[in-house]
Formats: C-alpha cells, sequence, structure tokens
C-alpha cells in the first residue's frame, strides 16, 4: 500500500483509521498528518476546535487529506473524524501524549492528544510521509544544567517523515536546537530562505545550510533519500511567515525578556517552562501571539499539503 511519498506501509491492527483517511491509503492519494495537542493544549477555547477544522480544509484545498492523529479510550486514531475532534477539543481530560507514553496510555485506555513526538512516530508507522505543525520543540535555555531537551528531536532522528514547520519556537535556545538536530541528522531546509524562522518572527538570527524553494523541490528531496537509502530520520522544512505577518520584533524581544525574568522568579521549570511563556505571550500581547501562532499553522499546513500531492503524483 502506498503512502503519500511513494512509501509503502502494513495497515496496523491496533490503530484506528479514519473512513476518509483510509481511502486515501488504499487509492495512493496525499495525506498529511496533523497533532492533536494543538487542539486540546496549545489553542484556547473555543478557538481550538475552529482552528482544527480550518487547518483540515486547508490541506484538502490543496488536494490532499488530512489526518489528524490522537488517542480514545486507549486506541490511536489516524484521521479523527468531526465528534471526535469535537470530544478532545472540550474535554477536560485529555493526556499529552509523547512517542515514549503510547504503550502506557493504551494500557490505561485513556484519551489523549498526541505531540510532535508522538504524531510524527505514528504518520510513519501509518505510511504517512508528510506532517504539518507550528514549531518544533527543541533544547531548552539552560539545558546544560538542566539537561531539558524535547523529545522530538531524538524522535525525529530515527522517523522517515517530512516536517513543515516555522522553525522552533524563540522560548527555546535556537542555536543549540540547530546543533542538536545536526548532530542527530535529521536533515533542515529553508523553504525559500536560507535563515531558519524563530515561530513567532520570521528570522531567529540563525542561518541553515539548504533552501527548498517549492513543493516540487522537496518532493525531489523525499524520492532522492528513498532511492539513495541513506538516513533514516527526518526533513524539517522551515517556513518562515513573511515578514508583515511576524510579531513584531521589538514586542516580541520584550515580551520574552519579561516572561523569563517572571518565570525565574516563579520557580517554573520542566513542563511547565513552555505552556507559562506561551501564556505569558498570549496576554503580555492582548491576543496578537495567538493571531500568529494560528497564521503559521495553517500557512504550513497549506504547504504540507502541496507537498504531499507533489510527492504523491
Amino acid at each position: 500500500m502506498a503512502d503519500s511519498a511513494g512509501r509503502t506501509g502494513p495497515l496496523h491492527h491496533d490503530i484506528q483509521y479514519g473512513a476518509e483517511v483510509a481511502d486515501a491509503r488504499r487509492d495512493g492519494r496525499a495525506i498529511v498528518a496533523l497533532e492533536s495537542t494543538i487542539i486540546a493544549h496549545g489553542l484556547p477555547r473555543p478557538d481550538n476546535l475552529r482552528v482544527a477544522r480550518d487547518i483540515e480544509s486547508t490541506v484538502r484545498a490543496t488536494g490532499a487529506v488530512p489526518a489528524t492523529i490522537g488517542m480514545l479510550g486507549g486506541r490511536l486514531v489516524v484521521g479523527l473524524d468531526d465528534d471526535q475532534l469535537t470530544y478532545l477539543a472540550n474535554s477536560e481530560a485529555v493526556a499529552k501524549l509523547s512517542a515514549r507514553d503510547l504503550a502506557l496510555a493504551a494500557a490505561n485506555g485513556v484519551d489523549g492528544a498526541t505531540t510532535v513526538a508522538a504524531t510524527s512516530a505514528v504518520a510513519a508507522v501509518a505510511g504517512i510521509g508528510v506532517f504539518a505543525t507550528g514549531g518544533l520543540g527543541g533544547v531548552h535555555r539552560e539545558a546544560e544544567r538542566t539537561f531539558d531537551e524535547s523529545a522530538d528531536l531524538v524522535t525525529l532522528a530515527r522517523t522517515p517523515i517530512t516536517v513543515v514547520c516555522a522553525g522552533v519556537k524563540s522560548i527555546l535556545d535556537v542555536a543549540a536546537t540547530l546543533e542538536r538536530l545536526e548532530t542527530l541528522g535529521v536533515a533542515v531546509a529553508g523553504y525559500r530562505s536560507r535563515r531558519f524562522p524563530g515561530f513567532f518572527v520570521t528570522d531567529s538570527g540563525h542561518e541553515v545550510d539548504w533552501s527548498l524553494d517549492s513543493p516540487e523541490q522537496v518532493a525531489d528531496a523525499i524520492r532522492a533519500r528513498r532511492r539513495h537509502g541513506v538516513g533514516g530520520g527526518a526533513l524539517v522544512v522551515a517556513n518562515p511567515l513573511p515578514t508583515e505577518e511576524q510579531l513584531d520584533p521589538q514586542l516580541h524581544d520584550a515580551t520574552l525578556a519579561d516572561g523569563l525574568a517572571a518565570m525565574a522568579a516563579q520557580g517554573v521549570t520542566g513542563k511547565g517552562v513552555t505552556p507559562f511563556l506561551l501564556a505569558h505571550f498570549h496576554s503580555a500581547t492582548a491576543g496578537a501571539s495567538l493571531a500568529v501562532n494560528i497564521r503559521i499553522i495553517l500557512r504550513n499546513a497549506d504547504l504540507a499539503g502541496r507537498i504531499a500531492v507533489a510527492a504523491a503524483g
């Protein structure tokens, strides 16, 4: 059974496939994997459900099929239907699941939303070759002391998937994250740019070695990797916001500095860091960062759909 990037993959019996995704897999049509954490944990209600639907509509408009991934009652679902999306968007008891949590969550019969790491891993098993997200996790500031690094990085090192993102959130240590991606053998290319984006801002201040300028060129890279058979990790396509759509850089820098100071004063560490800083951005920018976040994921969904269609052609 061919996937949206031309690979074949088994139909795993412990994974439930939505009807639209099952049909697309059978017919070899383009599919784009989507995470569910953004629905359950990343966006406030009621925006989360509206945006989830908008993301799927954006993928469909490119000719690809959206496959939002989550867990319901301990069973992985690839291609949540609208009722399932609504449930995850409104439930108070949805676990945040990374790749390491999936088996334990299944054994406990939980409802869960998948992170970048979990979504990538499940998508690869399901034979889906392209994944759209907002931004990757990465190396946290002061990681040399805390060893705090997202599971996204090591998962992408061993997962053959193309991830369209807006770089990593600027609340992280961007330079260290790029170093880790290089060490782990994860390929990174800017989309129509040699500058690595900083999620809310167009340019993180760091350069990447490669750029790809069209969905067709990304598809060529996907095919070349498959032909070569060298390297089993992900291809990260870093898609920067246009400068006119980014969060104002001065506002961004001031908000980040204030947020880091507040975090230190309150002793926030570990898993609490990212939600704390994102909530601070939302309140301190009067919702401007949320609007940027939504623009990012919709733009990435559009590009991922066009890549998946090109790769499936």
